[in-house]
């Protein structure tokens, strides 16, 4: 067992991946917080966050507060006498959480920050055509994500990847430099700089309804970004026949053409591209409303084609 008592605060899949490496390593956890279980999907049924389950299931001492700054919250974290704390994907902590353990607190961020500071890192990357990102370790401070860095790593994202793809490179790339992270820190000798804020920042706000729609006058290469970036949640959202669809998968076509745009043109049987601004999207894997996911040559099979444009 390492000598550092460490408290882990997470909530997501992302976050699992690096308590499990941790303990897997050998570390002293000697608590666990996350969300609070929260009514999800159709039924509404009590919803456990993924680090919940991994902690019960590993026998961790697990905390879920709604308020992180209650006197009872508090005194529970102080019990636990942390020497250092580790956060991803967790809300914003209060200074009197963070600032709690002898070593501080670090947190694992999706991107080469202070590039993509935010709750989308994943995402905006890719909706803006980033062909590098990358995760970063950094001590917290107040103002979010702007702490001193420990650790980077880059990652080279391909022309198509889904946001999808990325998260699970990244998670599993991240759960490694936090261990890295972790060695450093219990060694005594580790990096710490400040962020270069010498070139201007692009931002990772949270993802709504807006950030979605695609809009058919844009160029192909936008498209097909904003789709990719997408993928698989929330999805990129158009409409057909007055019915939402969801695209996860495209592929560009640069061409000239003189059909509106907008336009849903088909052969009938194998592909379903769009009318853009300088080409088609090719919808390559999609989901209308009411209807399960499914690849072109699969909708089309069922889907009444006087709806599109035959060519």
């Amino acid at each position: 067992m390492h000598p550092l008592r460490i408290v882990f605060i997470g909530t997501p899949d992302f976050a699992v991946a690096s308590l499990d490496a941790m303990y897997q390593k050998g570390y002293h956890i000697a608590g666990v917080i996350t969300a609070p279980d929260k009514p999800a999907g159709r039924g509404m049924h009590m919803h456990e966050s993924a680090v919940k389950k991994y902690a019960a299931e590993k026998g961790l001492h697990l905390m879920q507060p709604a308020n992180l700054k209650t006197p009872e919250f508090i005194e529970e974290l102080k019990a636990l006498k942390a020497d250092l704390q580790v956060v991803i994907a967790f809300r914003m902590l209060p200074e009197i959480v963070w600032n709690m353990p002898r070593l501080g607190t670090f947190n694992l961020h999706a991107s080469l920050l202070p590039q993509y500071r935010g709750a989308a890192p994943i995402n905006w990357a890719i909706i803006n055509g980033e062909k590098e990102t990358g995760i970063t370790t950094f001590f917290l401070k107040h103002e979010i994500d702007t702490g001193q860095i420990i650790l980077q790593e880059k990652v080279s994202i391909g022309e198509n990847t889904t946001a999808g793809e990325l998260h699970d490179e990244l998670m599993l790339k991240g759960a490694q430099l936090v261990v890295k992270t972790l060695e450093l820190i219990e060694s005594g000798n580790y990096p710490s700089f400040e962020q270069d804020l010498s070139q201007p920042l692009k931002h990772a706000p949270k993802i709504f309804t807006q950030h979605c729609q695609l809009n058919w006058n844009n160029q192909v290469h936008h498209l097909h970004n904003q789709i990719r970036g997408l993928s698989p949640h929330p999805a990129a959202l158009s409409t057909l026949n007055e019915k939402v669809l969801k695209v996860y998968r495209s592929k560009p076509e640069l061409a000239n053409h003189t059909f509106a745009k907008g336009t849903f043109i088909s052969d009938g049987k194998s592909y379903i591209k769009v009318a853009a601004s300088d080409g088609f999207i090719h919808l390559l894997e999609l989901q209308l409303e009411g209807k399960r996911k499914m690849s072109a040559e699969e909708f089309l099979r069922g889907y009444n084609k006087t709806k599109l444009t035959i060519i």
